[in-house]
């Protein structure tokens, strides 16, 4: 059996209730829930949450909320592990055999059906325990400064300064949408970031962390930015 976790707790500080703030029209969760049911890879959506609203949200929109997270991992200190774990333990009392499965994060409005079905045939290559999501740098890494306390300027790599841009390594990261992995690999809490993963690449138009107003406001521009171009 194959399975999407949503993990959506209710208290988000820096934008208020965001897992289900209407974002172009609908609740932002609702856009995970309907590209895992559209990329046909999944036996059942499931929305992690604490919160009873963001439950009956997700509910409306297609997933099942068969248990209410507990509090011990619900606060801000409790990790997706966590959460990953839970969820899996709790579908295995119900006798469900879970093979891989997929943590998608509730604010992902830019995660397409093609790109989980992409990390899917990733995670089934050979030996993949974690398939993720990630994009390019617009800038060299190798190039970055620091600022001290005075705000003088030094470069975290000063033997980079000459070297021409495009004669340094490209750099990528996380694009925070997607990570499928292993039953196993998510109940051992092993590292995404390891040689055993793979990863996904996404254009940088459709990568945008939503984690404060400014990148909400920034989010919902280049939502509308690529309506346009469609």
């Amino acid at each position: 059996m194959n399975i999407v976790v949503i993990p959506a707790r209710g208290g988000s500080k820096r934008i208020l209730r965001k897992n289900i703030k209407l974002f172009h029209g609908k609740p932002m969760i609702a856009y995970s829930i309907e590209a895992a049911a559209a990329s046909g890879c999944f036996d059942k959506i499931i929305v992690s949450t604490d919160d009873v609203e963001i439950a009956n949200v997700a509910k409306e929109h297609g997933a099942e909320v068969p248990f209410l997270r507990p509090a011990e991992i619900s606060d801000d200190y409790a990790t997706t592990m966590d959460v990953m774990e839970h969820a899996i333990r709790w579908c295995e009392t119900e006798g469900w055999d879970v093979e891989v499965v997929c943590c998608l994060y509730a604010t992902a409005p830019f995660v397409l059906p093609e790109d989980l079905q992409k990390g899917y045939q990733l995670l089934k290559g050979g030996d993949v325990q974690f398939a993720f999501s990630a994009t390019s740098f617009p800038f060299p890494i190798q190039r970055a400064i620091k600022l001290n306390e005075h705000g003088s300027v030094s470069m975290f790599s000063p033997e980079n300064e000459q070297v021409r841009s495009q004669d340094l390594e490209e750099a990528y990261h996380d694009a925070g949408q997607f990570y499928w992995g292993q039953r196993d690999a998510f109940l051992k809490k092993l590292s995404i970031f390891s040689p055993h993963s793979k990863a996904v690449l996404l254009p940088r138009k459709r990568v945008q962390d939503i984690d404060t107003p400014e990148d909400w406001e920034l989010a919902e521009s280049l939502f509308s930015a690529l309506k346009l171009v469609q």
